[in-house]
């Protein structure tokens, strides 16, 4: 997860200026990189849950990893929008469906019980990334170029995160004779044999022709895709942006990075949050915080504007990032998550696709974000409203 970010809308933020200036591409052709990898994603994110479901998360996140650093590495080489093109979206779809997909469900089969934490530790490690990968290759371009940032960007994804994936992921704990979580009234003490049938009974297991009855798995689903929506629509235009508003290029590219330092950060505030309150009730609070934080970026002044504004969006990612996986095995159960996850993952991916266009658009039309970042507001604002409507989770279509 943290590796994953090699084809975040933060690290394509710090590459946009240097590209379109040496290519002679506008902020909106090369944002609309995201784009195609978001509608790949339409179509392969219901494989790719499938495939988790099937062959098991360890061997999606292998094959996953592989291509990811490949695809990344050869953004060094591109030469027309066409390879870009190519390149990057095949590494954003894998940003958006597989790599998240496999990891989140296999976290979310093995605990139940403190779920929400173990997925906000989950995500601290993926906003790790947020925040260290584009503020490195900020650093890098500055230094060496950005082709050959790109190049290193790659190469580090297989060095980070390929031995691990292999060596330590098990699809569930049942596969290896242990069950989720442990009951409370088991104490260090107990037996082997005590702790390993210590299994908190009181989940409920959906199969998906059941849960795509259910309205609110599509309220979940769209509201979760138009926040991404808002997500990357700001993530990938935030350093252009600042730099537009006359703030320097590694002041803008340190505030990017807090953001993802924030979103890491609030990761394991929200998963304790879910844990203990309706999950409802924390996504609308997702929502809303999203909300604020992008109505207020249109009066962004200086560095410190930059940094403020850039870390309460960021707090408002950890949210997206944790919750929505969370709330869907909360609602429908560990046996069929990752197929469900997949049917429901397009929204997410629409969202990633069409968020930086959105803004780039705005922009060549009116030479401003501020419109952008006013209506994503609004988008914000009512989804928190329809998240308090989605209702209990037996209501079907």
């Amino acid at each position: 997860m943290f590796s994953r970010n090699a084809a975040g809308s933060l690290t394509l933020s710090v590459f946009l200026y240097p590209m379109a200036r040496e290519l002679g591409w506008s902020r909106t052709l090369i944002a609309g990189g995201s784009s195609i990898g978001g509608l790949i994603s339409i179509f392969g994110s219901p494989i790719s849950g499938w495939a988790v479901d099937r062959i098991g998360s360890k061997w999606v996140l292998v094959i996953g990893i592989l291509i990811l650093g490949a695809s990344t590495f050869c953004l060094g080489i591109v030469t027309n929008i066409q390879s870009f093109y190519l390149f990057y979206g095949i590494a954003r779809f894998l940003f958006i469906g597989p790599i998240p997909i496999a990891a989140s469900v296999v976290v979310s089969r093995w605990f139940i019980r403190v779920r929400g934490r173990a997925m906000g530790v989950l995500f601290l490690c993926q906003s790790s990334g947020m925040a260290l990968i584009p503020y490195l290759s900020a650093l890098s371009i500055q230094g060496v170029g950005w082709r050959e940032t790109w190049m290193f960007v790659g190469i580090g994804v297989w060095l980070i995160a390929l031995l691990p994936v292999l060596l330590f992921i098990v699809q569930t704990p049942e596969n290896i004779g242990l069950h989720p979580d442990a009951r409370e009234d088991v104490g260090e003490d107990s037996s082997p044999d005590e702790m390993s049938r210590s299994v908190y009974t009181g989940e409920v297991d959906w199969s998906l022709r059941d849960a795509i009855r259910t309205m609110p798995l599509w309220i979940f689903a769209i509201t979760t895709g138009v926040m991404f929506l808002i997500q990357s629509g700001t993530n990938v235009h935030q350093v252009a942006y600042f730099i537009d508003k006359d703030i320097s290029a590694s002041w803008a590219a340190l505030a990017v990075s807090l953001s993802g330092v924030t979103a890491g950060l609030s990761s394991v505030l929200w998963g304790w949050l879910i844990d203990r309150f309706p999950s409802r009730w924390v996504f609308c609070s997702v929502a809303l915080v999203m909300a604020g934080s992008i109505g207020v970026f249109p009066f962004i002044a200086g560095s410190l504007g930059a940094l403020s504004f850039s870390a309460l969006f960021g707090i408002s990612v950890g949210g997206i990032l944790v919750v929505p996986p969370v709330l869907y095995a909360q609602h429908y159960g560990r046996r069929s998550l990752g197929v469900i996850r997949g049917v429901t993952e397009p929204c997410v991916a629409i969202g990633q696709a069409a968020g930086p266009v959105l803004s780039g658009g705005v922009y060549d039309l009116t030479g401003s974000y501020v419109w952008a970042f006013q209506s994503f507001a609004l988008l914000a604002f009512i989804s928190a409203i329809l998240i308090l409507c989605a209702g209990n989770r037996r209501v079907r279509i």
